[in-house]
């Protein structure tokens, strides 16, 4: 039976995710872990954990007998560009503990499995914007860019030298209703449908025509659980894989919430965040990941918009 630890079970994805392992093995199992004192989503198990401290990491993993670990503690692109060296540290450093208490662990026989999620970030400027290939140019411009494209590097590097089964996908930019936007250049599309629920004009950090990928969260869980559960041999992509949802600007976003809520209104004020999305893929080719394991998309735009203003709640946003 598989024990899971989730860090960074507070975030955007890792709410979800930790709600959707407890549905596939059990609320017993699956251990939520942040470094704040309490679950902010209500994770039955939880454990404060700063990925930073080795040795809290590997007094949690033993004694809850842990056998996957998903380290999803990261600190993002806006928020990173503020203060990189604590986002490099925080980005790599806590990587590099997850790795190095898993080569440990294999040595000692009990071997962890590893999930790390890297970002299109990674990419850059030179990277060929229209379906992006899964080995490209990488010379991405942010700090978080730079530590994603080192920790995919890291990751191949301990299968290859350790054996350390770790596995990874580049998320695009992810869209969920349960939480906040949390300091991410592709965080409009959340951030959107708040200001049209509340019947606010929305003013937009990008151009209308900044074309990004995108990932609704239902899809971007099952991608996560999916290559965790796919066979070790089937996993030839040691790096990160691409993964696509769907792609589109805030003009074609924008369209579609107005066929619902006519009266919504948005404004363009591309700030610093404009930089860092035109150095970005408009779409990628996720032919790999689908060929390896699996992997397809579910959601399209329309079902993603509908469900978000079908489920957003109309509460105030500090951004």
């Amino acid at each position: 039976m598989e024990k899971i630890l989730v860090i960074g079970a507070n975030g955007q994805i890792g709410s979800e995710l930790v709600d959707a392992l407890i549905v596939q093995h059990g609320a017993d199992n699956v251990i939520a872990a942040d470094i704040s004192p309490s679950s902010l989503y209500g994770a039955p198990r939880y454990e404060r954990v700063d990925v930073l401290d080795s040795n809290r990491l590997a007094e949690v993993v033993a004694r809850h007998a842990i056998t996957q670990v998903y380290q999803l503690a990261a600190m993002l692109s806006v928020t990173g560009e503020q203060a990189p060296l604590r986002a490099w540290t925080l980005n790599i450093n806590g990587l590099l503990n997850i790795l190095e208490l898993a080569r440990e662990r294999g040595l000692a026989g009990k071997p962890l499995r590893l999930f790390w999620p890297s970002s299109v970030a990674a990419f850059g400027p030179h990277t060929p914007a229209i379906d992006t290939p899964q080995l490209t140019i990488m010379d991405p411009t942010t700090i978080y860019g730079i530590s994603k494209q080192a920790g995919e590097r890291l990751c191949e590097y301990y299968f290859t030298k350790y054996g350390i089964d770790v596995r990874s996908i580049r998320y695009p930019g992810v869209i969920s209703y349960k939480s906040p936007p949390g300091g991410g250049t592709t965080d409009y599309a959340i951030a959107i449908f708040h200001a049209a629920k509340r019947g606010e004009v929305y003013t937009c950090f990008l151009g209308p025509e900044t074309t990004l990928p995108m990932i609704y969260m239902p899809d971007a869980i099952r991608a996560t659980m999916g290559i965790m559960a796919a066979p070790a041999t089937q996993i030839r992509v040691r790096s990160s894989y691409n993964v696509a949802g769907v792609s589109f600007n805030p003009a074609q976003l924008a369209s579609l919430i107005k066929d619902a809520l006519p009266e919504f209104e948005v404004r363009y004020h591309p700030d610093e965040r404009q930089e860092i999305a035109d150095s970005w893929p408009q779409s990628l080719d996720d032919t790999q990941a689908q060929t390896d394991w699996g992997w397809h998309a579910e959601i399209g735009m329309e079902a993603l918009v509908a469900d978000m203003l079908a489920n957003i709640p109309v509460r105030k946003l500090d951004a």
